[in-house]
């Protein structure tokens, strides 16, 4: 199987950068592109069980429609269709989860702000290989790269 390239999408600005070199790095490694867009968990309280519910709907149908719409952009840069993923909870717990569950993703791609790095960079650069769960490489891509920097690092 060829490896597999896992990139959380997420709402930063920073995101694109991301999916870009990551698409690139599969189509010069002969590679596929996971994306994993992780929604929050909702609250337990049984008495707003309904309300729950529709805003469960709600945030599992704008991470479809995230997901969708960077698709076409991943699949056009990485010369196959990516794998779309989603998972509630815990952003670090679901990456474990899905690495956990998929021995081919065999690098973590995440995306890096120039003022700050956010928190799941913060949890990997604390915690090293015992962030995903099994020992895996960690690509950390700054934001503000150039799409011919991409070209030339990918």
């Amino acid at each position: 199987m060829p490896r597999k390239f896992l990139v959380v999408v997420d709402d930063s600005p920073e995101f694109e950068a991301a999916l870009r070199y990551t698409a690139r790095r599969a189509r010069s490694t002969g590679g596929h592109l996971v994306m994993l867009r992780i929604i929050p968990a909702a609250a337990s309280d049984a008495h707003w069980a309904g309300v729950r519910e529709e805003i469960e709907r709600q945030t599992r149908a704008e991470a479809e429609a995230t997901l969708n719409a960077w698709a076409a952009e991943a699949a056009e840069r990485s010369g196959s269709t990516p794998i779309l993923l989603i998972e509630r909870g815990d952003p670090q717990a679901c990456i474990r989860k899905v690495v956990g569950e998929d021995p081919d993703i065999k690098i973590l791609v995440l995306a890096a702000g120039s003022n700050a790095p956010g928190p799941l960079v913060g949890a990997v650069v604390k915690q090293g290989a015992s962030f995903t769960g099994r020992k895996l490489p960690v690509t950390i891509v700054p934001g503000e790269l150039t799409e011919k920097e991409i070209e030339d690092l990918a």
